[in-house]
């Protein structure tokens, strides 16, 4: 009964944060449009006065919203988290049991364990997991995005090489969420100059892996984005500007 009502919860949990990617993803399109100034970028011109070619009390609600998302992103996750947790460890006590059969015949061990399983099952296909080297049973990551993508120069490496607006960095190479993002960045791609690095990326709701190749070219940096970093807690850290690579 426990893995059932966790597991309509989780389902739901999940349909839920699925709708709040969507308005998500729905905000930063629009915010990363031509001639916008996507999730952080300056609303002022050169001169330090109020840009004129775009709508800014919209630009500053949608930047709002989008913060506000996140936030319940973030709380929703940590609950399915919690749920996978209580779901793993049920479905791993029912396979560990010696008393699993052992003078019940209603087959209420069977249908928890089953239950389990189907909820494992479905919770596959929404969160990243690890099969374990020493063992069948599915661990859960935890990995989270550090950086979201907010400029890409035309003709850049990082544009010939698939990255688009908006992707969700998980891992460049061997970096991770961490201390010292930038430096460490920036070391994983100097040292990586003219070879391909794989990236996992989180686009609209999606894991992606796709390989970058750090390179000289006409613009700034070895691959011609900037990024907005991503805290912990999924709340955006203003960095308006930052040339990450």
């Amino acid at each position: 009964m426990v893995a059932t009502n966790v597991k309509a919860e989780t389902i739901s949990l999940m349909e839920k944060r699925s709708f709040i990617e969507s308005e998500m993803n729905a905000i930063i399109s629009r915010l990363s449009q031509p001639g916008a100034p996507g999730i952080s970028g300056n609303l002022l011109d050169f001169e330090g006065f109020p840009r004129t070619d775009i709508d800014i009390p919209a630009i500053r609600a949608e930047r709002r919203r989008l913060t506000e998302l996140r936030n319940d992103h973030k709380e929703i996750t940590e609950k399915i988290d919690q749920n996978i947790q209580i779901l793993h460890s049920a479905r791993l006590g029912n396979k560990s049991s010696p008393f699993k059969n052992s003078g019940n015949d209603d087959g209420s061990d069977t249908q928890t364990s089953s239950t389990v399983d189907a909820v494992a099952s479905t919770l596959s296909q929404n969160v990243l997991l690890r099969q374990s080297p020493n063992s069948m049973d599915v661990d859960v990551l935890v990995s989270r995005p550090f950086a979201m993508v907010d400029e890409i120069a035309d003709a850049s490496p990082a544009a010939a090489d698939g990255l688009q607006l908006g992707d969700q960095i998980l891992k460049f190479g061997n970096v991770e969420a961490g201390d010292n993002l930038l430096q460490r960045l920036s070391s994983e791609a100097q040292s990586n100059q003219d070879h391909t690095v794989p990236v996992v990326i989180m686009r609209q709701g999606t894991v992606i892996n796709l390989t970058v190749t750090p390179r000289t070219w006409q613009g700034r940096g070895l691959l011609g984005l900037k990024a907005t970093w991503l805290r912990s807690d999924y709340g955006i850290k203003e960095l308006p500007n930052v040339p990450v690579m």
